[in-house]
């Protein structure tokens, strides 16, 4: 069992996710430590996979890097809206064949398999395709009470992209473009025993967190617990049992500034933000502006071991310029952290090719 103070436990979290001082070099590094980059198109600032790699390497990261390391180099995929490293494909290809797992998704399949047959035949003579080049040929149409109702061909691309039978290819601009998942993915993969597939994700999901709950609550897209992978662990002030890495703990730690994305997994995890962090936070984009505390797409604030506080900034692309609306304190900011949360914006600034940054 290790106990860890909350310095501690922090510190085995922050260098896990690559944010102590040295910066990395290599996008490719960067993903398979931290297992994913998550795809969202909002572009307030930066699009959030291109802003956690800039936390990570700065200057040196262009978001044409991870184009090229997903289209040409095929040293990443991207599979339900998430960047992953090639060297990981088998895990989530494991158990592909069972997919879908909700018996009412399966039905539709099944009803649906001559538009199945469709869309693979065409991708092979064809692909890749955009989604909106595919004929809806389906027999069942999709009922959803949501924005998917009647969405028959992409809802059967998901489908066929979970099943490991189609992949995306590559994208232009939000596009996705589809082809037969054997002209995108390996010949060579390793497809694990689902047992084994989850083992080793749990494992590799702690070694990117440092220190994690065995168990949490279910969260869209990616979990936020490692079953038992690691060791015991507690926490002071805090309850109950975490897992940590051993590999992870002790050492010496380098601290830094960064600005973070509101989707990154140092804060991913609400929760634990709160109780190893003492950091509150809320996406606030999808609530009405009057009421939003800390803003529309506010940048989490790191400073060595601790979270202190959210910038509020949109980048103003028509003239140029790096709008912060706000600076929001958690902690009373000494004059480094000042002197370090403007260098940061300065450098964000300079990143995106905006010539200032400027108060709203």
């Amino acid at each position: 069992m290790h106990r860890l103070t909350k310095a501690q436990a922090r510190r085995i979290a922050v260098r896990a996710q690559l944010l102590d001082a040295p910066r990395p070099t290599e996008l490719l590094t960067v993903v398979q430590r931290l297992t994913l980059l998550q795809i969202d198109p909002t572009a307030a600032v930066a699009p959030s996979a291109d802003l956690v790699a800039w936390s990570r390497l700065g200057a040196a990261y262009e978001p044409v890097h991870l184009k090229q390391a997903l289209e040409e180099d095929r040293a990443l995929f991207e599979l339900d809206a998430l960047v992953r490293p090639m060297g990981d494909l088998g895990l989530y290809l494991a158990g592909a064949a069972d997919r879908p797992s909700y018996e009412s998704t399966r039905a539709w399949l099944r009803g649906n398999d001559r538009f199945r047959r469709d869309i693979l035949d065409l991708l092979g003579d064809a692909g890749p395709l955009i989604s909106r080049d595919i004929p809806d040929t389906v027999v069942v149409p999709w009922a959803s009470t949501g924005w998917t109702n009647n969405r028959n061909v992409t809802q059967m691309l998901e489908v066929l992209m979970n099943r490991g039978e189609v992949a995306i290819a590559r994208r232009v601009g939000r596009e996705r473009l589809w082809d037969l998942a054997e002209r995108v993915y390996p010949a060579d993969v390793v497809v694990p025993s689902v047992e084994d597939a989850e083992r080793v994700k749990n494992e590799r999901r702690l070694a990117s967190l440092g220190i994690a709950r065995q168990k949490g609550r279910a969260m869209p897209m990616e979990p936020i617990h490692v079953g038992e992978a690691g060791e015991p662990a507690v926490v002071e002030g805090t309850a109950g049992e975490w897992r940590v890495d051993p590999a992870a703990v002790g050492g010496d730690f380098e601290g830094r500034t960064a600005l973070l994305s509101p989707f990154d997994r140092l804060v991913h995890d609400r929760v634990r933000a709160q109780e190893l962090f003492g950091f509150e936070y809320t996406l606030e984009m999808y609530k009405p502006a009057a009421q939003r505390r800390w803003g529309y797409f506010a940048l989490p604030v790191l400073h060595h071991d601790r979270l202190v506080g959210k910038v509020d900034a949109a980048a103003d692309r028509k003239t140029s310029v790096l709008r912060v609306h706000a600076i929001h304190e958690d902690v009373t900011f000494t004059r480094t952290i000042t002197k370090a949360v403007q260098a940061e914006l300065e450098d964000l600034a300079s990143w995106l090719g905006l010539g200032s940054v400027e108060p709203a």
